[in-house]
C-alpha cells in the first residue's frame, strides 16, 4: 500500500494532500542512495565498475535481499539491502544495521504510549494509525521490546557512577499495585544535577513503603558504584530518605520541598481559608533572604493565631532550618532546589498511569517500562540556570543568601 501510493506521488504534481506521501518517497530514495553508497565504500568501486585484479578478493554485489519496512516517527518506509558475496568480512551498513525495524524514535514512542493506557493488544491498531499500514509491528513485537528494556534496565542500574559528579539529588517515590501482588510496592526515583548542569536519573528501584531501610539500602548501591555526596538533597518531609541519608550519606546537606510543605500545611485549614492562607505561605520560599523568609514566617504564624489556626502555624516551624537550606545555595539555583518539580514533572505521566498498572502482572515489570519512560525524558530534561555555578557548590564555596561568599563575607561586604 505505501509502496504504491509513494509512485501515485511520484507521478503527480506535489499538492498539500501529498505533501507527505512525497516527502516520505524522497526520504526512502535519499536512504537507499546512501546504502548503495555504504556498499560502494565497502567493495571500493561504484556499482557497474568492473572488478580489477586489485579488488578481486574485495567481493561482488548479487542482487538484494528481501524488501524491509523501516517504520520511522514520519512513517513507514521501504529500502533494499544489498546482497554482498565472495567478502572476508562481512559488510555492515551503518544506517540501517541487521534486523532494525524501528528508528529509536519511534521504541521511545511505544512505552510512553503504553504508559498513557494503550494495553498490548491495542498497539497495533494505534501505531498504524500514526506510522502507516506497513509498520512492522505487532503486540509480540510489542512484548519482545519489553523484554529488552528488562535487559537494559538491569545492565543501567548496575553501571558505574565513578564518572557522574552528582552536586543536587532529588528523591520521589510513586506507588504501583500490580495485578498479582496483593499490596502497593513503592518505586523510589533519585535524578541527580551534575557538575555541567545536566540532569540524570540514577535510580529506580523498589522498596517498601518508602522505608528508611528501603532507601539506605539505595544509597549504599549509589555509593558503591561511585556516586560522590551531594551537596544537597530536595525531598518531601515525609520520606525515609532523611534517615538513610544520615547513615551514608551524613556530609549531604538537606532540603524540604515547599510544594509539599504548602500542600501539608492548608490541610489543616478549612477550604475558606486556603485562598488567603496560599498567598502567604506562598510569600516565605520566595523572600530574597532567610531573614525576610523567617519574617514571612511570623507574618503567617500571626495570622494564623488570629484566625484559631494553631496548629497549621506549628506545622510551618517543623524542620524550619532545612526549610530554608536553598538560601545556602546560589539564587540561580534555588528555583530547582526549592521543591521537587525536577523529579515531579517527568514522573507526572508515570503517577497518573499507577491505578491502571493492573496490566503489569509483577510490579518488576512494571520498573522496566516506568525506567524507559523517565530516560526516554531524560532526553528533554533541561540544564540548571547557570550551570557554571555547579562547579563552586561542587568545591565546597560558601554562599549566604545567594550570594558567592569571601573570606566568610559576600562579595558587596568585602568590598566596604
Amino acid at each position: 500500500m505505501r509502496e504504491d501510493s509513494a509512485r501515485s506521488c511520484e507521478s503527480s504534481t506535489v499538492t498539500f494532500e501529498t505533501l507527505e506521501c512525497w516527502v516520505r518517497e524522497q526520504v526512502q530514495r535519499r536512504i537507499q542512495e546512501i546504502i548503495e553508497d555504504e556498499v560502494a565504500e565497502f567493495l571500493g568501486r561504484e556499482r557497474y565498475q568492473r572488478r580489477g585484479d586489485v579488488d578481486a578478493s574485495r567481493g561482488y554485489r548479487n542482487g538484494y535481499g528481501k524488501a524491509r519496512r523501516l517504520s520511522l516517527s514520519s512513517g513507514t518506509i521501504t529500502v533494499r539491502r544489498p546482497r554482498v558475496r565472495n567478502t572476508e568480512e562481512r559488510f555492515e551498513s551503518r544506517l540501517l544495521p541487521l534486523f532494525q525495524r524501528r528508528t529509536k524514535e519511534v521504541g521511545d514512542l511505544i512505552p510512553t504510549l503504553y504508559l498513557h493506557g494503550l494495553a498490548e493488544g491495542d498497539f497495533e491498531l494505534a501505531l498504524r494509525g500514526l506510522l502507516g499500514e506497513g509498520a512492522p509491528l505487532s503486540p509480540s513485537s510489542v512484548a519482545r521490546l519489553k523484554g529488552k528494556w528488562q535487559a537494559e534496565y538491569e545492565a543501567w542500574r548496575s553501571r558505574s557512577l565513578g564518572d557522574e559528579e552528582v552536586v543536587y539529588v532529588w528523591v520521589d517515590g510513586v506507588y504501583v499495585k500490580a495485578g498479582f501482588e496483593k499490596e502497593k510496592a513503592a518505586l523510589l526515583v533519585v535524578i541527580g544535577a551534575l557538575r555541567d548542569g545536566s540532569k540524570v536519573v540514577l535510580a529506580v528501584e523498589t522498596g517498601y513503603r518508602e522505608s528508611i531501610q528501603s532507601w539506605a539500602a539505595l544509597l549504599r548501591d549509589l555509593k558503591a558504584r561511585g556516586m560522590s555526596t551531594p551537596k544537597l538533597v530536595i525531598g518531601d518531609g515525609h520520606l525515609g530518605i532523611w534517615g538513610a541519608l544520615t547513615e551514608v550519606y551524613p556530609a549531604a546537606g538537606e532540603q524540604r520541598c515547599w510544594n509539599h510543605r504548602i500542600v501539608n500545611v492548608l490541610d489543616q485549614l478549612p477550604k475558606k481559608a486556603h485562598a488567603p492562607a496560599k498567598a502567604l505561605l506562598t510569600r516565605i520560599p520566595y523572600a530574597e533572604t532567610r531573614q525576610e523568609a523567617t519574617k514571612q514566617k511570623g507574618t503567617f504564624r500571626n495570622w494564623c493565631h488570629d484566625k484559631g489556626f494553631s496548629k497549621a502555624a506549628e506545622l510551618l516551624d517543623v524542620d524550619w532550618e532545612r526549610m530554608v537550606a536553598f538560601y545556602d545555595f546560589p539564587k540561580a539555583h534555588w528555583k530547582h532546589i526549592r521543591t521537587t518539580n525536577v523529579i515531579e514533572s517527568p514522573f507526572a505521566s508515570v503517577r497518573l498511569r499507577t491505578t491502571a498498572a493492573k496490566r503489569f502482572k509483577r510490579v518488576e515489570n512494571a520498573v522496566a517500562v516506568i525506567w524507559k519512560v523517565l530516560t526516554v525524558a531524560e532526553s528533554r530534561f533541561r540544564k540548571l540556570d547557570a550551570p557554571q555555578l555547579l562547579a563552586d557548590v561542587a568545591e565546597g564555596v560558601q554562599f549566604r543568601d545567594g550570594t558567592r561568599l569571601r573570606n566568610g563575607r559576600t562579595w558587596e561586604e568585602a568590598a566596604d
